[in-house]
């Protein structure tokens, strides 16, 4: 709603979208409460948003003479406000306002903020809680981001063939950064927040619609995603503790997203370009596999040497040392793991821990007791504490 109305308004105008629909949602809550919800929910909020925007109009008649042939309003004769809420018409709003808060003269963080706002419909709560920060700090961030947007003179287009393929690339950034703020949540109550995901991988979806943007790497980017939350409910256990990998139970894993990811990555396999997100999913497929084959471990490790030469990152740095261990050897796994000196990082830790565990105790306690110090939340503290008592207890 707030993409087609500031498609209608102008970027520069997306605070009042925001209040348009903030009012249409609080007049539901109060009709609703009273009288029970309509048959048709969507249609009712949209009737609102329409009147409400045709009041809003009204009393900006300045801003209306400016907008009145696109909204096709006469403020004399009382006409209605015309807005297309039809399923293309939101798609190609959405698509464009995710071009827009995506450009690369917005910092990322705002870029990320934006999009959680602005497409996602989360509240400044929300968003403040996923980047662990104060609301203050969140207004603060949106408002300069805003004013980026009016002071560049940003507007609702969507990249013209020749920048296409260098904002799309910001664009994919971005949504993987929001699937990561949900997959790799730091609150406290919820080590995973699926809600972020999904939003991530709806706008992903968006993209493939567009026949643009129908690109391999956009492919590659949801194969990754889908692979990744067809393992959500075996990650986290019914205390709310994140479960590693090798201890999931497999018949919690989602066949049918599987079969989805499986789908986009053969998609994607149709460029010439292989981008960081072909290699992720190409991991993650491998991960998916329920198969006991004998060169799983060995064709992950290849596609993480592949992965750290395209763009190199600690923690897949550290991911590698495991499949490493996996295909070669615990030793093997340890010496390289050793070699990148995480010290202040948990997974760092927990991983030296269970590699060193059937080689000597010791090692591993030590590790564990680290990873229990370095551990930035409860659950990761007690999955530390919990190796702890299963080395103590064999």
């Amino acid at each position: 709603m707030i993409a087609v109305l500031t498609k209608a308004f102008g970027l520069a105008h997306v605070e009042w979208a925001e209040d348009i629909v903030s009012d249409t949602f609080l007049a539901a809550n109060e009709s609703w409460k009273e009288k029970g919800a309509p048959e048709n929910p969507t249609a009712w909020l949209y009737s609102v948003a329409k009147n409400k925007a045709r009041d809003f109009l009204r009393r900006h008649q300045h801003f209306s003479q400016k907008i009145v042939p696109n909204l096709q309003l006469d403020t004399e004769k009382g006409e209605e406000i015309e807005l297309d809420w039809s399923n293309d018409n939101i798609t190609d709003s959405q698509l464009r306002m995710m071009f827009a808060i995506c450009h690369p003269d917005i910092p990322e963080e705002a870029q990320i903020g934006l999009a959680l706002r602005v497409l996602c419909g989360f509240g400044i709560d929300e968003i403040a809680t996923a980047f662990l920060t104060s609301k203050s700090v969140i207004n603060k961030r949106l408002y300069r981001a805003k004013e980026k947007l009016r002071k560049q003179g940003i507007t609702l287009e969507l990249p013209k063939p020749a920048v296409l393929e260098q904002r799309l690339a910001n664009v994919l950034h971005i949504l993987y950064l929001v699937f990561n703020e949900g997959y790799y949540s730091q609150l406290e109550e919820n080590q995973l927040r699926k809600d972020l995901c999904f939003e991530a991988m709806r706008l992903n979806h968006l993209l493939l619609q567009y026949p643009p943007t129908h690109q391999p790497p956009v492919n590659a980017l949801l194969s990754l995603m889908c692979f990744h939350a067809s393992r959500f409910e075996a990650r986290v256990a019914a205390d709310g503790s994140t479960v590693l990998y090798d201890e999931q139970d497999r018949a919690l894993w989602d066949d049918e997203l599987i079969t989805k990811a499986n789908h986009f990555l053969i998609q994607s396999a149709k460029g010439n370009v292989v981008t960081k997100y072909h290699l992720e999913a190409s991991i993650a497929y491998w991960h998916a596999t329920k198969q006991q084959l004998d060169n799983k471990w060995e064709q992950i490790l290849q596609l993480y040497n592949k992965l750290l030469q395209i763009e190199y990152s600690p923690i897949a740095a550290l991911n590698r040392t495991y499949a490493l261990a996996m295909a070669r050897g615990y030793k093997s796994g340890i010496k390289e793991a050793e070699k990148l000196g995480l010290q202040g990082s948990f997974a760092y830790h927990i991983l030296l821990g269970k590699l060193y565990t059937p080689l000597s105790k010791e090692q591993a306690h030590q590790h564990f007791l680290q990873a229990n110090e370095a551990g930035r939340s409860s659950s990761e503290k007690a999955l530390a504490s919990q190796y702890i008592d299963d080395l103590i207890g064999k």
